[in-house]
């Protein structure tokens, strides 16, 4: 008789439901991205360059900060559009789903919160 064993990875039925998921979250990341993208290319649309030269400085500061948090916001969309598409990988290798420290599989509330994750929650608390 065989014992019943714990399963190593996910079935192909939840693989394509994850899939689903990050599909979903990658169409989402990307138009945010796009928008991100398309208001640093645009000039300043506060409508001030008919204003006193006095506050020009100040605008000038204000938009370099703006820019700045701008592209963070990008670079951030970019990191977690990398990383959904990692998981996509890991979906066609069958190894999704599988913690890389405990070799668990992670339960999927926690891949359905956080699709791209490759830590199960035992495993996220020791770092």
């Amino acid at each position: 008789m065989k014992q019943e064993q714990e399963k190593t990875r996910y079935s192909e039925a939840d693989l394509q439901e994850f899939k689903g998921i990050i599909l979903d979250k990658m169409r989402i990341a990307r138009e945010e991205l796009s928008s991100l993208a398309t208001s640093l290319s645009s000039p300043n649309a506060n409508g001030t360059d008919d204003t006193a030269g006095t506050y020009k400085t100040l605008e000038d500061g204000s938009a370099t900060l703006e820019k700045e948090q701008i592209n963070q916001l990008a670079a951030r969309q970019k990191k977690f559009i990398e990383q959904l598409e990692a998981a996509l990988v890991r979906i066609e290798n069958k190894t999704y789903g599988v913690c890389r420290e405990t070799g668990k599989l992670i339960p999927k509330e926690r891949l359905r919160a956080v699709p791209h994750t490759t830590l199960s929650m035992e495993a996220k608390l020791k770092q």
